[in-house]
């Protein structure tokens, strides 16, 4: 029997899993979990990283009984940290949704042309990303830069403080935006025009790379074995996907969170003039794949009105919440819920309410109104964006794979599959966990490869079919979404 650890850092909360395999199936056992709370100080807002880490020393003496064989951590992408060249850690990491990225893009388009920038390094373009936290670094802190030796994303940042080797893994080192697709390395071009040093940029290792043992310090501090640190897809989307549960070659899948990533798997990237267009990202998943995907803001809107109403005094759980929806009046109104005014932390109810009126529709009054304006535009929302995929691809969907924590929302599965008129298999519900897990097991020779992985989880998972229901029902409402969001982007 095979035991590995899997540590999972979403953007709210993490997890530690043993994956425990017989050779045929993997089951799973959480053995902690935590919240992940970002923490405001003056007009930053940082991760909480020493407590963060805390959670992963708190994870590996809760492993000790399982006499697990390595660990791996996948995290959210394009954030990270600052080492200096005494190995110490410069500052906190900045959470992406901090304000100091705000004009950036605008910035870097002046330094790089959005064709060539995107030419260079085929991600979508979001303020958020790493290439443009480095130039607001430059702008407002650069003794920062001055000091820094190495440039680490959030798990190889982790990896290193348990391993004290600097090394950056595939995937999540092509959400930076300073990643060149076709020739797998850090861009010389990208990291020239915006006048970041290369030797910043740690080597790139392969996803399933083994990239050192726990420190004798640490394993001395927690009375632990030095078990093998393994780089799994350090992005979190990309160790989901090694769990999507599908038995064909061409499907798309949605990795549904506080972020959905909607996409589909390629062997090669695809950047050109219709990809640019439509703001399509490629990153690197495992064995040399190719993500190709839309990044959408998803459970976050969620998440972040639950917590609105919380401070208002209303404490409603996530079912509640679901059933209020369910009980609303269907297609009253939408938002695009990748507008800008989104993406702060905050009051989003109001901010729906203000969005409603803007672009001239009723706005929604009652909890159970605004849930049922997030549900459906986001499902709304999934049918652009495979609309886009399928016209940059050539490629039909039947199947769309959902996966992710939000597969345990029914009610965002079947409006999924009617909105889209596609088939919805749901499930896993802890694929990132699942993926980590896989990846750690073909790294030891457990697993041959990433076709015999999906089986596998098809063998170890319960997944659920959602069918279409009077899919017909939503053509206008697409309709009226798609005029509604053009709306949208004239008045922001």
């Amino acid at each position: 029997m095979k035991r590995v650890l899997a540590i999972d850092f979403g953007a709210s909360s993490g997890r530690a899993i043993v994956g425990e395999f017989d050779g045929e199936r993997v089951t799973m056992k959480e053995i902690h979990r935590f919240s992940n709370d970002p923490v405001i100080l003056g007009d930053t807002m940082y991760w909480d990283v020493l407590r963060l880490f805390h959670e992963i020393k708190q994870s590996l003496i809760k492993a000790k009984p399982y006499n697990v064989e390595s660990v791996a951590i996948d995290t959210w992408g394009v954030d990270f940290g600052l080492i200096d060249k005494d190995g110490r850690l410069i500052d906190n990491p900045v959470h992406y949704r901090d304000a100091r990225t705000n004009g950036m893009l605008k910035e870097a388009f002046e330094l790089f042309p959005e064709e060539d920038f995107y030419k260079a390094t085929g991600n979508q373009f979001m303020e958020i990303n790493t290439a443009f936290q480095l130039l607001a670094v430059k702008k407002y802190r650069p003794e920062l830069l001055s000091r820094a030796d190495k440039v680490l994303l959030m798990p190889d940042l982790f990896s290193y403080f348990l391993t004290g080797n600097k090394k950056a893994e595939r995937s999540i080192a092509s959400t930076t935006q300073l990643f060149d697709q076709n020739s797998k390395d850090w861009s010389c071009e990208a990291l020239a025009a915006l006048g970041i040093d290369k030797a910043l940029m740690p080597e790139i290792v392969e996803s399933g790379s083994v990239v050192g043992t726990i420190s004798s310090t640490l394993c001395e501090e927690l009375d632990i074995k030095p078990i093998k640190v393994i780089a799994v897809c350090g992005h979190d989307t990309q160790s989901a996907l090694v769990a999507a549960p599908a038995k064909e070659s061409d499907f798309a899948f949605l990795s549904s969170g506080t972020w959905s990533l909607l996409g589909t798997e390629l062997d090669t990237p695809i950047i050109n003039e219709k990809s640019l267009e439509l703001n399509v990202t490629n990153e690197q998943g495992y064995g040399g794949k190719t993500s190709f995907l839309k990044n959408i803001i998803g459970l976050w809107l969620i998440q972040e009105s639950r917590r609105q109403w919380i401070r208002e005094g209303t404490e409603l759980s996530f079912a509640e919440l679901e059933r209020l929806a369910l009980e609303a009046e269907p297609f009253k109104c939408f938002i695009d819920p990748d507008d800008p005014i989104f993406t702060p932390a905050g009051n989003i109810p109001k901010r729906i309410k203000n969005y409603c009126e803007k672009t001239g529709q009723d706005i929604p009054q009652t909890t159970g109104e605004v849930m049922r304006c997030i549900y459906e535009s986001l499902a709304l929302k999934y049918r652009l964006a495979i609309g886009e995929l399928e016209e940059c691809t050539g490629k039909k969907f039947g199947t769309l794979y959902m996966i992710g924590g939000g597969t345990k929302d029914k009610f965002l599965s079947r409006l999924t599959a009617s909105c889209c008129n596609i088939t919805v298999s749901s499930g896993p519900v802890e694929a990132t966990s699942l993926g980590n897990i896989l990846i750690q097991l073909m790294a030891q020779g457990e697993i041959d490869g990433l076709a015999n992985a999906r089986e596998i989880v098809r063998a170890s998972e319960k997944i659920t079919a959602f069918e279409p229901e009077n899919p017909s029902d939503w053509d206008e409402a697409f309709e009226r979404y798609k005029a509604i969001i053009q709306r949208g982007d004239k008045n922001a």
